[in-house]
């Protein structure tokens, strides 16, 4: 039966002006020994200035009903156990307060993950008589930790059995027993999660085709044959000091990697992956409407929520109103951009290195490094970005938080979405800065020879390979995908186990002696309990963000290059696997438990992803029009190929293009500085051929040039425009709830307006 909302307040205001009428008695005895948090401080001296404050808190707790237990060991264990009356009040000002007066066993339909939930909000919120709280005890070393306990259950047992273990690593999550033992936000990101690795399978399928069509369909490119059998193509020096002219076959294997990965299997794989990505989102919103319904989360709100936890800590509460200040949010966004132009400075500090080290690699005396030099540079340069990107995580992690502070959000909701925004955009330019710059700066802005682009005067920029510059972006995707998510999922997993050993050792309990009467500590059965969980590694409020941010910057690289690296969503699909029973296990046996967290779907991170789908979308459109050879092939085979003058049915189109790419640069036209080995194999070099469209008299550019620009540009906006209609078509044609959904939630409103009107009926007979 449906309560109007004014009987609602009635009901709540009696709750909270007469606690003392609302403890049922089935209370007593039955929960006497299950305490729903548990403080712990250092032994402090009796009188000093910590075990005062620590007392007052613990009044303030004693004062709102609250029972508790005090144990001693090597610290001080408090645990807490919330009065019923606080979670009737709960539950009448956020569920049907009638329906709770009818079945009076109702009281016991409050779950684990709720109580855990209200108690930590009011601990959080309890003041002192000194106008301070439990952050502020903690910040002041009064309290050493907080944390709800991981209690031996049924429910446990469960997930430990059926989540938390190796042996499953190919089975279906416990979604429903995650979300009654952590809650909500938890259960619904790892909902998530299973959800996009599950539809990752079918990118992994495709991505493996692509490879795979690169490496036997296209794998006798015309193009890559023509480097291979150019013995006599004279190349230009890659450096100016004592570099040698070098012959183009020389890049054979990288020319057939090249075109594994740079074909027309490219381009349809490219579409493939944002029509993926739509559907993925698509299907994911169907999913967590159905998820929503089944939890009878469609109602709840946060903020009505968060304002009956305010009245329940305090009747007198008033709420904080939204504010916006035009300064403060100047002063952040100026910040911001600040952060983003360091963040730019360091992408450019790589490409000083890569130029830097090109230019020492092919001067070395060691044959490997010479020989190697710009596959050695791209390696290299790839490492040093990833050493950045674990040093400018933490740092961009700070930055952030700062800038959240100087908003000052009303709740902590607000300040989570605030800070998530932030972070992403930090960690979106920490991770693909460089990598923007790979594949549409490199080699366009470096000049020619004779007149090349330098760093200081001195370094000259560095040149795509002849085979093309996609490969330089697939190396630098490999090696930072593969040592982000190896190296970090070693590091996520290993230093908790650690740390979780060594304080099992260093925590060890001490013997004490037994006064006269007295009963020995360690015979308390909650002793061993509470110890265990203290043994256990740390969280704080923003474990769970964590997982969500790694999994969104690899959905990122899964979708936004993916024409470059066709096997990222494979590797996404092995990580995400691990991933899942990492965290599992981490979160079951390593730390403490999580606070359970009410939410109805995963929040400001849909529209992130819905961000990196439109982004995706550019991304590969840019990468197939610019990086790629694609385009400059089309324009040769139906423009400038030996197919256009004759009718040769049996050549391939392609015929030539390798030479027709290539530049005549003449040598006594190079700058004064340069120095070169004038002779290659005996023979006097007058000319070389460098990649590029230029004249071979005054190095302007050829009308090919302009022809091959005004197709990169039609093919992009072409591009872009279908994916996204595409896009659309698919967010239209998959609707967001299902019609069952809808149907269940009409019923619904349905039958609860019956009733009122029946109330109505039967008031107005009577």
């Amino acid at each position: 039966m449906r309560v109007q909302t004014s009987e609602r307040l009635e009901l709540g205001r009696r709750a909270l002006n007469f606690p003392s009428l609302i403890i049922p008695c089935w209370f007593c005895g039955q929960n006497e020994e299950k305490w729903d948090f548990v403080l712990v401080s250092d032994i402090h001296e009796i009188g000093s200035e910590k075990e005062i404050k620590r007392k007052k808190f613990l009044d303030e707790l004693s004062k709102k009903g609250f029972t508790i237990k005090k144990i001693e060991d090597t610290k001080l264990f408090y645990g807490v156990r919330a009065p019923q009356h606080i979670f009737w009040k709960y539950q009448c000002l956020l569920t049907n307060p009638n329906s709770r007066q009818q079945n009076s066993s109702a009281h016991q339909d409050v779950p684990v993950t709720t109580r855990i939930r209200v108690v930590h909000f009011i601990l959080q919120n309890t003041v002192t008589s000194d106008l301070e709280k439990l952050r502020d005890l903690m910040k002041k070393k009064v309290f050493e930790a907080a944390f709800p306990l991981h209690k031996k259950e049924d429910i446990r047992e469960i997930l430990k059995k059926k989540w938390a273990r190796w042996r499953v690593l190919f089975k279906e999550q416990p979604i429903e027993e995650i979300r009654c033992y952590f809650g909500e936000k938890v259960a619904l990101y790892f909902a998530w999660l299973g959800w996009y690795t599950y539809l990752l399978v079918f990118a992994a399928l495709a991505g493996l085709a692509t490879v795979a069509a690169g490496a036997t369909v296209f794998s006798s490119s015309q193009v890559s044959k023509e480097i291979c059998d150019a013995n006599n193509t004279i190349m230009c020096p890659l450096c100016d000091q004592n570099c040698s002219f070098w012959v183009l076959s020389d890049t054979c294997t990288y020319a057939k990697v090249t075109h594994m990965i740079d074909n027309e299997a490219t381009v349809v794989f490219a579409i493939f992956m944002a029509i993926w990505a739509t559907v993925f989102l698509e299907l994911w919103k169907r999913e967590r409407a159905t998820v929503a319904i089944n939890w009878d989360l469609y109602g709840w709100d946060e903020e009505e929520e968060e304002l009956a936890l305010q009245l329940i800590n305090n009747s007198q509460h008033e709420p904080r109103l939204y504010q916006h200040s035009y300064l403060r949010s100047t002063i952040v966004l100026v910040l911001a951009v600040l952060m983003i132009v360091v963040l730019i400075g360091i992408a450019h500090a790589l490409v000083i290195y890569r130029a830097v080290a090109m230019a020492l690699f092919t001067q070395s005396e060691v044959n490997l490094l010479s020989k190697h030099a710009d596959t050695i540079a791209v390696m290299t340069g790839a490492v040093l970005h990833y050493v950045t990107i674990v040093i400018m995580t933490k740092v961009n992690w700070q930055v952030a938080l700062f800038l959240c502070s100087l908003e000052k959000p009303r709740t902590f909701s607000e300040q989570e979405n605030n800070f998530t925004v932030k972070i992403f955009i930090f960690q979106f330019f920490t991770n693909f800065s460089s990598l923007i710059y790979i594949a549409f700066f490199l080699g366009r802005i470096n000049g020619h020879p004779g007149h090349y682009v330098r760093i200081a005067g001195h370094w000259r920029l560095e040149e795509c390979h002849p085979s093309g510059c996609i490969t330089d972006l697939f190396i630098q995707m490999a090696v930072i995908m593969l040592l982000k998510q190896t190296i970090s999922n070693i590091m996520e997993y290993l230093i908790p186990w650690v740390s979780h050993q060594l304080r099992k050792k260093k925590k060890s309990p001490k013997k004490r002696s037994v006064m006269l009467g007295e009963e020995e500590e360690a015979e308390d059965p909650c002793k061993r309990q509470w110890l265990n969980n203290y043994e256990l590694n740390e969280v704080n409020v923003f474990s769970l963000f964590n997982e969500y941010l790694e999994i969104v910057i690899q959905y990122s690289f899964t979708t936004i290059f993916v024409a470059a690296f066709p096997l990222a969503p494979l590797l996404a699909l092995i990580n995400n696997i691990i991933e899942i029973h990492m965290d599992a296990i981490k979160m079951m046996r390593l730390c403490r438990r999580m606070v359970p967290r009410k939410a109805k779907d995963i929040g400001i991170w849909l529209q992130v992803l819905e961000a990196i789908g439109t982004l995706a979308v550019i991304g590969n459109g840019l990468v197939i029009a610019i990086t790629s050879d694609f385009i400059p092939v089309q324009v040769y085979k139906y423009m400038y190929s030996p197919c256009t003058r004759e009718n040769h049915t049996s050549m391939d189109c392609s015929t030539g293009y390798i030479n027709n790419s290539l530049s005549v640069f003449h040598i006594q036209d190079f700058e004064p500085h340069t120095k070169v080995l004038p002779e290659f194999n005996g023979v006097q070099i007058k000319e070389c051929r460098y990649r590029d469209y230029r004249n071979a008299d005054d190095y302007t550019y050829t009308i090919q040039f302009w022809h091959i620009f005004a197709a990169r540009l039609a093919f992009l906006i072409l591009f872009e425009h279908v994916a996204l209609c595409v896009k659309l078509i698919a967010a239209w044609y998959i609707p967001d709830v299902p019609q069952k959904v809808k149907n269940q939630i009409l019923t619904e409103k349905h039958s609860n307006l019956r009733d009122e009107l029946s109330m109505m009926e039967y008031s107005t007979e009577v």
